[in-house]
């Protein structure tokens, strides 16, 4: 069976804050709130995908936040948390994989050791440092742009990728990248045609790894991804686009 490997927000779910549509339905409800939806369409689509191929979220949400979403089309079997650190498979975490990956992160300890301790020096930091199933270091700051290039200025990024995501910043081992997450699947499962979706920089070394993946048009661009990433709108049509892309790649 193919393998589609999807990220999750603003691939296949948006937040509150986007308007994607009076038909929609809540697909995330935190501390009482509800977070995050999908469009009906897009709930549609999934439900064929998944008749077509095995869905795999594969997301930088760690275990718990990814427990959040439900999607409402079944329990998916496996999913890819953590940047692809931490495979669970029917809601439990494979044991194996977690070792190898800390293995793989321990590599890059110095590095994520001194992006921890920048960071807790950070003038304008708001959040804690995390350091996330000791793998990656993670915290938000009021200027996320001008904290990632401090940390390239001390890095060593020829290790590790410096990464942002709204006010997130993130210090990641290059060897826990998502395109690795995919790399390691692919030989778990034995897997046949892989598809993958995603619309960030995080995304690009899983679409990279791919035999097809979509993409929003502007990161098309903007990494120069190479020709067997189809180009998307990069609004709130992007899920229900790229699903529909999917169905036609499985046939």
């Amino acid at each position: 069976m193919a393998v589609f490997h999807v990220d999750l927000d603003n691939t296949l779910i948006y937040s509150y804050k986007h308007n994607i549509g009076p038909k929609k339905r809540c697909v995330e409800i935190y501390q009482g709130r509800e977070i995050s939806f999908i469009t009906e369409r897009t709930y549609e689509l999934l439900q064929k995908v998944r008749e077509k191929a095995l869905l795999v979220p594969t997301t930088t949400r760690t275990r718990e936040q990814y427990e959040r979403v439900r999607l409402g089309v079944g329990e998916l079997p496996f999913a890819l948390v953590c940047n692809g650190g931490v495979l669970l498979e029917n809601g439990r975490r494979d044991e194996k994989w977690h070792a190898r990956s800390r293995q793989l992160a321990k590599a890059c300890g110095r590095q994520l050791k001194d992006a921890a301790a920048l960071l807790e020096k950070a003038p304008d930091r708001e959040l804690e440092v995390r350091f996330i199933e000791e793998m990656f270091v993670f915290t938000k700051c009021k200027n996320p742009l001008q904290a990632a290039e401090a940390l390239r200025k001390s890095l060593d990024v020829r290790t590790v990728d410096v990464l942002c995501n709204g006010t997130k910043v993130y210090v990641v081992p290059k060897s826990l990248r998502k395109g690795k997450a995919v790399e390691r699947f692919r030989e778990y499962k034995g897997a046949g045609r892989v598809l993958a979706a995603g619309d960030s920089e995080f995304d690009v070394t899983m679409l990279e790894a791919a035999d097809c993946a979509a993409a929003p048009q502007a990161l098309k661009k903007a990494f120069a991804l190479p020709g067997h990433v189809v180009g998307m709108p990069g609004d709130g049509a992007f899920a229900e686009k790229t699903l529909e892309w999917a169905l036609h790649i499985l046939g």
